[in-house]
């Protein structure tokens, strides 16, 4: 009997505790099960999204909010619904459910950003370019399948990991680091590029805070408190160690904020890191960095068929407008390259401030590529919006590329704001100065001095700067001609040529690369800050032919933007000389070389005529005169003979011992080239350097074939077997293909086509390549050709 009344008085609390709820759903119920079950997913849905809210700053359609946030609720839900399978069948059922939301979202954004192609190809190019594309996006990005598919993805998996470390372990404040580092993930992404991002950091603090403090276990006696039922000796010991670990707990909470409360603070105001810069935006090729020489090219193919376009709006009465293609404002003296920086960019592009000044009408076409090459992407400036193709920007330029390239039928959609400033204010307007601006005002080192002195005669007759563009633009139409087989071209020295070379032997005339790139360079040297523009200028919707192609400068004008001018000549005008307009001003001489006032003759009484006497005070006989006016004439050819072989030799040492090694190689192929013309076998500027150095080869064994006359040998001496001509240092300097000539011809190609990376010892190879291959070819030339060839003045006009 005294054992039964434990048993009896013990048994009643755990029935109550499992009892079934009433009907008001009270304590034990459904309802409190659900209550209790719902706050530590619903803030774990509410972490993820929060950080798709952070990210979607940066992009330009909230479309990227709504996928992540799809992501965020689908994930955790089917946690909850699979928490009571086994843990290993849980994954893959989420990654299941990942795969089929992640392919509803890239087919949403394909649809939003107008992509062409199926879903399979959109989610390969997605999968195998959405990192890089995602950090070289332009901002605001434009939600497409490569830029959202690393975030959806991100998200599912975080609210997976999250889900099962919150529920199914039940460690809730763990399961909260996966949410942490998805947001500061989202925070580092966005950077620099949008405003702190206060708002959805204190909600994301007060939903953690939220998760964490409503309770999750069961209602009842147990869990109200946790050592209920035990003894007073164990429950004393239990609340005493709970007691010291929560001290322990908030002790440490308290020092780490603390310690990094300062450090928090102090990187508020500070500017965050942007990823984008350690990840390297599209690159152009090296075809499309400097098209300008492509000029010449289509001018001697002027039927190629390069693009199909088709005006929808914003057609004319004076035909389709110009179609741009690239934009080049760096110059080193030799070349002008682009210089862009293209972002990907989406079907909208960013729109600019236009000119407050400029009216502009809206342009739309439809063009098809034919036979243009390269990743440059035609299109009326300033383009806004470009459907049909996956497009990199520029913005600074407005210039748009295709990064994986162009291709014969590609079809695409571009809507223009033409902008036309207001011809009244150009005028009067000044142009800008300063760091801003050094880029288009910079003038490479070595300009020529005649092409220095012309842009300053032209800058001292015109004050205001329009009038000084103007300027240069009317002496180039005025003097020049345009020939459409004039060699590619516009270096310091291609240009010197233009400008004062002589008309009848190649000078002053070229197509279009020549007068942009001249009015470009006079009017940096005048203070103005230029650039020259590649482009199309169609006469009539249809095909653009290479005929089309056209390069055209512009300038700067502060509050009305780059203006373009005109240097091309009239068709009906023919030019005038440019010394007609053009003479160098002479120096006033020294004070110590004026000469002096003559003096009047005073008369003088004539000579009594009498016999002459032959060498008498009568003056010198006549075979003095003649002796003497032949010696004169032999000292003077003489000495121009000797001018003239100086002249070479330091042309030749100038050619190949200075400047940069790129250089250095450029001057022995102009040496090599200068001597097959001086041997009669002259090289056009259409061949490349390997049909070059075929004809080098043929050149020279023709020499050898007709060698000159020379001293026969003793009869002892038996004869030598033919072999191949060696250079001074005994090597063969011509030889089969693959020889030396063929060595020198890849060094051009390499400077041309790698500027930067020829070597000191690159540039000494390729100077004694030629120095042998010179000597041998004009060792086989008969004698008085030898010394003519020292002292002929060709290589010192001749174009180089």
């Amino acid at each position: 009997m005294g054992r039964d009344p434990p048993v009896v008085t013990a048994a009643p609390p755990r029935p109550a505790v499992d009892a079934p709820a009433g009907p008001d759903g009270g304590p034990g119920g459904v309802p409190a099960r659900v209550l209790r079950a719902v706050p530590v997913p619903l803030a774990l849905v509410v972490l993820i999204a929060l950080a798709g809210v952070v990210l979607g700053r940066v992009y330009a359609d909230p479309l990227l909010t709504r996928l992540t946030a799809g992501a965020a609720v689908g994930s955790v839900l089917v946690s909850v619904a699979a928490r009571r399978l086994p843990s290993w069948l849980v994954a893959p059922l989420s990654v299941a459910a990942l795969a089929g939301w992640t392919l509803l979202s890239l087919r949403l954004a394909a649809g939003h950003a107008a992509l062409p192609g199926g879903l399979g190809e959109v989610a390969a190019d997605a999968a195998r370019n959405a990192i890089p594309r995602l950090l070289t996006a332009m901002i605001p990005v434009e939600p497409a399948p490569d830029t959202v598919l690393v975030p959806v993805v991100a998200a599912w998996l975080t609210g997976l990991a999250a889900a099962e470390v919150a529920l199914r372990a039940g460690r809730v404040l763990l399961g909260y680091l996966p949410p942490v580092l998805l947001y500061a993930g989202a925070l580092y992404v966005v950077g620099p590029n949008a405003g702190p991002a206060v708002g959805p950091t204190v909600v994301f603090a007060a939903v953690a805070a939220v998760g964490l403090a409503v309770p999750a276990g069961r209602a009842g006696p147990a869990a109200a408190d946790p050592v209920a039922g035990l003894g007073p000796a164990v429950r004393a010991t239990v609340r005493l160690r709970l007691l010291a670990a929560s001290a322990a707990g908030v002790a440490v909470v308290v020092a780490l904020a603390a310690l990094l409360a300062p450090v928090v603070a102090g990187q508020v105001d500070a500017r965050p890191v942007d990823p984008r810069r350690y990840v390297e935006p599209p690159q152009v090729e090296s075809l499309d960095e400097n098209p300008l020489i492509r000029i010449s090219g289509w001018a001697l193919n002027p039927d190629q068929r390069l693009l199909d376009v088709r005006t929808e709006a914003g057609a004319t009465d004076a035909g389709p407008p110009r179609i741009r293609l690239a934009v080049l404002s760096d110059y080193d003296g030799v070349t002008w390259r682009v210089g862009a920086t293209y972002r990907n960019a989406g079907r909208i592009l960013p729109a600019g401030e236009p000119a407050p000044v400029a009216t502009t009408d809206s342009v739309r076409q439809e063009i098809t590529v034919a036979d243009l090459t390269g990743k440059l992407l035609p299109a009326v400036p300033t383009p806004r919006e470009v459907t049909g193709a996956r497009v990199a920007y520029d913005p600074a330029t407005g210039t748009l590329i295709r990064p994986e390239g162009l291709a014969p039928g590609l079809r695409y959609t571009v809507a223009s704001v033409r902008e036309r400033p207001d011809t009244n204010l150009i005028s009067t307007a000044n142009v800008p100065a300063g760091d801003a601006v050094a880029r288009v005002l910079r003038v490479a080192d070595g300009a020529p001095e005649q092409v220095r002195r012309l842009a300053t005669q032209l800058a001292e007759e015109n004050g205001a700067p329009y009038a000084r563009a103007t300027a240069i633009a009317d002496f180039l139409a005025e003097h020049y001609r345009v020939t459409a087989d004039a060699p590619s071209g516009h270096a310091y020295p291609n240009l010197a040529f233009f400008l004062f070379g002589p008309r009848n032997g190649g000078g002053q005339q070229g197509t279009s690369e020549q007068f942009a790139a001249s009015f470009a360079v006079l009017g940096r040297l005048a203070g103005l800050p230029t650039r020259v523009v590649v482009g199309f200028e169609p006469k009539a919707d249809g095909p653009v032919r290479a005929a089309d192609a056209y390069a055209w400068p512009e300038v700067l004008f502060e509050g009305v933007g780059w203006v373009p001018f005109d240097p091309m000549p009239r068709p009906d005008e023919e030019p005038r000389p440019v010394e007609e307009d053009f003479r160098p001003k002479p120096e006033d001489p020294p004070p110590s070389e004026v000469p002096a006032p003559t003096v009047e003759p005073t008369a003088t009484p004539p000579a009594a005529a009498g016999p002459a006497v032959r060498g008498g005070p009568g003056g010198p006989g006549k075979p003095v005169l003649v002796g003497g006016g032949v010696g004169g004439l032999v000292l003077l050819v003489g000495g121009l003979l000797l001018v003239l072989a100086a002249l070479r030799r330091n042309l030749t040492r100038t050619r190949l011992a200075q400047g940069d090694p790129g250089r250095r190689i450029a001057g022995a192929w102009r040496e090599l080239t200068d001597a097959l013309r001086l041997a009669g076998h002259p090289v056009g500027a259409d061949l490349s350097a390997a049909e070059v150095a075929e004809r080098a080869r043929r050149a020279l064994a023709e020499a050898q074939a007709d060698p000159p006359p020379q001293v026969p040998a003793p009869a002892s001496t038996p004869p030598k077997a033919p072999g191949p001509v060696r250079g001074p240092g005994a090597e063969p300097v011509a030889g089969g293909p693959g020889g030396p000539v063929d060595e020198l011809a890849g060094l051009v190609n390499q400077v041309a086509f790698a500027p930067g990376t020829a070597t000191t010892a690159q540039a000494e190879r390729a100077a004694a390549l030629t120095t042998g291959y010179v000597a041998a070819l004009r060792a086989a030339r008969p004698g008085w050709r030898r010394l003519l060839w020292t002292v002929h003045p060709g290589p010192l006009r001749w174009r180089r």
